[in-house]
């Protein structure tokens, strides 16, 4: 792999790992011209960038003027232009189990066409630059909590954050895998079967120890009250 792709793979890492300790990010500007704009770009960026540049040659020559904030708007915006298709297209399942339509919305989102993952690339190396501030963290925390919507989880309290930190391991470890070797879709979702499964052992695991450090303590006062 590049020098760049070992950055952007660092970067997501990190902020991934920030994911525990944040709270969601303000809502960003949602306009269908500004989606079409970068529906048009996205589709060669991959191969030319995320540059106002491209987008006035792709959108037209004051596109640039959708995106004061420059490139880093523009790819924050993809993002949640993805996250809002993966909504969108997951409204139809009829899937009964949870863990399933977690896995289904994943996949939506991370799609194996080969433009979107090269896009994306190039993307997250934009939100990684130390100009960014934040924007990959902020895309990230988006995505989980629009794939917990997608899968038409209501969770609320603890729960919801603890299931929001949980997913988010989970897809940062996806997102990794999508963006280096992400060409073959059943193996894609081979690997997000295998996150998923683990994440639900470890559930069982920590609830087993949770009743049988319980369990001894139920009996010891069961035997001092007789």
């Amino acid at each position: 792999m590049s020098v760049t792709g070992n950055k952007v793979q660092q970067a997501i890492s990190f902020a991934v790992a920030g994911l525990a300790t944040g709270s969601m990010p303000f809502p960003l500007e949602r306009d269908p011209v500004r989606d079409e704009a970068l529906r048009k770009l996205a589709a060669v960026a991959g191969d030319r960038g995320w540059s106002i540049a491209v987008l006035r040659d792709v959108a037209g020559p004051d596109a640039d003027l959708l995106f004061p904030g420059g490139p880093v708007e523009m790819v924050e915006t993809w993002s949640d232009v993805c996250d809002r298709d993966m909504v969108s297209a997951m409204l139809e399942t009829d899937e009964p189990r949870l863990s399933q339509r977690v896995k289904q919305a994943i996949l939506l989102r991370l799609p194996t066409d080969t433009a979107m993952r090269m896009g994306a690339r190039t993307g997250f190396g934009v939100l990684a630059s130390p100009c960014a501030r934040g924007a990959l963290r902020r895309s990230l925390l988006r995505t989980v909590n629009a794939i917990w919507q997608a899968a038409q989880d209501d969770s609320s309290g603890v729960t919801y954050v603890t299931k929001r930190m949980t997913l988010s391991m989970v897809y940062g470890a996806t997102l990794l895998y999508w963006v280096s070797r992400g060409r073959d879709e059943a193996a894609l979702a081979a690997f997000v079967e295998r996150r998923l499964a683990d994440v639900l052992r470890l559930g069982k695991v920590k609830a087993r120890l949770s009743r049988s450090a319980h369990t001894p303590r139920a009996a010891e006062t069961s035997a001092s009250a007789t």
